[in-house]
């Protein structure tokens, strides 16, 4: 029983976790009390649900018990009796409209976007935000991605809670006429939260197996909120194109496959289907964006299922625009393996070389493209040494393998 609350607790906190995260800090306006008050709850889920049993609905437990730990705060605090007593009416008419077998609350997960990527906040803190309030991503595990230490991402989040704190952002969705800005970070953050997930498919890390999926509901979720909004359709559309090779991405031995060998009748046409009429409906806005961009390129690469070709001529063009658009480490390094495809490893080699030092040095995919286009040019010596770094560089156990290989074809074993 004990494994089993255990599990029950854990589950719970990973599915519910942003949700009430977000439901709590809008009613309290302090994200770290919010934090603190629901890490307190599980906690506690863990030490009394092998005695009492695993409730009926575990998500509406956390919440309550939370609720409790906030307003036990705000009594050791000693605020305001006014603004106690409005925070304490908002709680109870939550607690109101819950019953033990089906919790009604609000998911305010949307509106905690906003407040992640305000201006007030530094921008480099907006995506690392919202990765760790409302998807529950560790710090080290942020730092990571965004090739910074630990200790400097936990500090930048802890000033962005604070700020969000004392500066009192609202926790709303912007008025139209303030989203352009906004919009970008917002779109940003929820495809670094699908990045990871996709990375963590290899189901090395369980908390990160879900964050694909949980990118996904906020892009539908964004785009209900903002249907007139051509990039947030054109990010929806990317990210399905995407998740519809899923199930291709490996072998029957769990062996990484890459995209231009992948078998295609082990896509999922029906999201490719609905991905082809979102990027459509992205184009009838005559706004043409990065998201929008991106989408059109995992287009060309889904045509493969019905064609049986991919057309890397169109991709280049593509890539030729997207760079112009939104000049990533990601999409220069694509544009580069792309026109080394069309163009000739000289070309794509080019490319590469043109890109500074600090945004690739510990960029796995740069050393990946970098080694396969000097292994066509001859320069095994080179090709050699970079594999070997992109295979230090990688966190999945199937892409060390696949590149392994690739440098044993290079330079044998022993040799």
């Amino acid at each position: 029983m004990t494994s089993e609350a255990r599990r029950a607790a854990e589950q719970a906190a990973r599915q519910s976790y942003g949700k009430l995260i977000a439901f709590l800090a809008a009613r309290f306006r302090d994200v770290p009390a919010a934090e603190d008050a629901l890490s307190d709850a599980i906690t506690a889920a863990l030490a009394t649900w092998p005695e009492r049993g695993i409730p009926d609905n575990p998500e509406a437990w956390l919440l309550v018990s939370a609720k409790r730990n906030l307003l036990r705060r705000i009594r050791h605090e000693n605020v305001k009796t006014a603004a106690r007593e409005r925070i304490m009416m908002a709680f109870d008419e939550a607690e109101e409209r819950m019953n033990a077998d089906n919790p009604i609350f609000p998911d305010e997960r949307l509106k905690l976007l906003f407040v992640c990527t305000h201006p007030a906040l530094d921008r480099s803190a907006h995506t690392p935000l919202m990765l760790q309030t409302v998807l529950a991503i560790d710090a080290a595990t942020i730092a990571k991605a965004f090739l910074v230490s630990p200790q400097a991402m936990s500090q930048r989040l802890v000033r962005a809670k604070i700020k969000i704190r004392d500066a009192n952002i609202p926790f709303v969705v912007p008025d139209r006429s303030l989203l352009p800005d906004r919009l970008e970070s917002v779109l940003s953050a929820i495809y670094a939260a699908y990045g990871l997930g996709w990375d963590g498919v290899d189901g090395e890390t369980g908390k990160q197996g879900n964050l694909a999926d949980e990118a996904i509901w906020l892009g539908r979720t964004l785009l209900a909120t903002l249907p007139e909004e051509p990039e947030a359709a054109g990010l929806l559309s990317l990210m399905l194109y995407s998740e519809s090779r899923r199930g291709a991405r490996r072998d029957v031995n769990g062996q990484y496959v890459p995209l231009d060998q992948q078998n295609t009748a082990l896509w999922d046409a029906e999201m490719i289907v609905e991905a082809d009429k979102l990027l459509r409906l992205a184009g009838t806005f005559d706004r043409l964006g990065p998201f929008q961009c991106q989408a059109a390129i995992q287009s060309v690469h889904a045509d493969r299922r019905r064609s049986g070709v991919t057309d890397w001529t169109v991709l280049a063009k593509l890539y030729d625009a997207l760079v112009l658009m939104k000049p990533t480490a990601g999409a220069r390094v694509s544009h580069a393996a792309v026109t080394g495809r069309v163009q000739g490893p000289a070309a794509g080699l080019a490319l590469l070389n043109r890109i500074a030092e600090r945004d690739i040095v510990n960029y796995q995919p740069y050393w990946a493209v970098r080694a396969h286009l000097l292994t066509e040019t001859g320069e095994t010596a080179s090709a050699s040494s970079a594999y070997r770094t992109a295979i230090g560089l990688s966190d999945s156990e199937a892409v060390r393998q696949f590149l392994q290989t690739r440098l044993d074809a290079v330079v044998p074993p022993g040799r």
